[in-house]
């Protein structure tokens, strides 16, 4: 989904970037038999879903797609969000979005006994084929959206929604740089009482 988004927010710590990364396949409390920084991490990335889930931009995102792609609707639009994110990296970071992405592949390589299994799984193909930094292109996304939808037996469509992506490309990436400012901030906010 939208792993770099959820890995930027988590600050400059790699077991928090990890647990973050990770928690979307954690559930209820199995998250309590990691290592507090991985716990805060996946924490925090709860945090971050159910505040996008509940903002008015992002639902203004949403509905603009919800006719062709119902439930996953969400789904596309976090992805959608990563592309701008990665698109306007520079906008976000002193660091280059290739030298981020390079420290997080380390991390992971270098923390690989906490990874969960489902995160075992993905990472070689991650890296291999740099998901983080194709983010940056619509066909880098469109990859993304093909792969998630085949994951749905090609029931979500996602595999089409770049038409819309291209279609409302300024109102997504509008929508994007205003819900960003704000998730930005609570992240930062929550990240300090954990």
């Amino acid at each position: 989904m939208n792993f770099l988004a959820h890995i930027y927010l988590s600050g400059d710590n790699d077991l928090i970037k990890i647990g973050n990364f990770m928690a979307d396949g954690i559930r209820g409390k199995q998250f309590e038999s990691y290592p507090s920084e991985i716990q805060k991490g996946i924490i925090l990335h709860r945090f971050i879903d159910t505040y996008t889930d509940a903002h008015p931009v992002f639902r203004k995102s949403t509905k603009r797609l919800h006719e062709n792609y119902h439930h996953y609707a969400g789904v596309i639009v976090d992805v959608f969000y990563d592309h701008f994110l990665a698109k306007n990296w520079s906008n976000y970071s002193d660091e280059s979005l290739v030298d981020f992405t390079n420290r997080f592949y380390q991390s992971l390589r270098d923390n690989h006994d906490f990874l969960s299994e489902r995160t075992k799984g993905m990472m070689p193909y991650m890296i291999e084929y740099n998901w983080l930094v194709s983010y940056q292109t619509v066909e880098g996304i469109n990859r993304i959206l093909t792969q998630m939808d085949s994951r749905t037996k090609n029931e979500s469509k996602m595999r089409f929604s770049s038409a819309e992506l291209i279609e409302f490309y300024t109102e997504f990436e509008h929508e994007f740089i205003t819900f960003f400012e704000d998730v930005r901030i609570h992240s930062k906010q929550k990240l300090m009482t954990l």
